[in-house]
């Protein structure tokens, strides 16, 4: 099974259709304003992604835009949820 972090990247390269750009991508790469794909529409559909991968519940008050800061920020999150 894929780490956490190897998760979340496989789900961003799915859901904002980044290809092999993605293969590039590490903890500290930036998201919010640095991946054009991710507008607000697509926040959603990424939270969606990782509820239905992960089986939890992502509350509204639980995100804002530290939360795609980066995505090592996005990994924080699915983790605190999982513990």
């Amino acid at each position: 099974m894929l780490d956490i972090e190897q998760q979340v990247l496989a789900l961003l390269r799915s859901v904002l259709n980044l290809g092999s750009r993605a293969e590039r991508f590490t903890a500290a790469t930036p998201l919010i304003g640095a991946v054009p794909e991710l507008d607000s529409m697509a926040v959603v559909s990424v939270l969606t992604a990782i509820e239905e991968r992960f089986g939890f519940l992502i509350d509204d008050d639980e995100v804002d835009g530290s939360t795609f800061a980066s995505v090592g920020s996005l990994v924080d999150l699915v983790r605190g949820k999982l513990n």
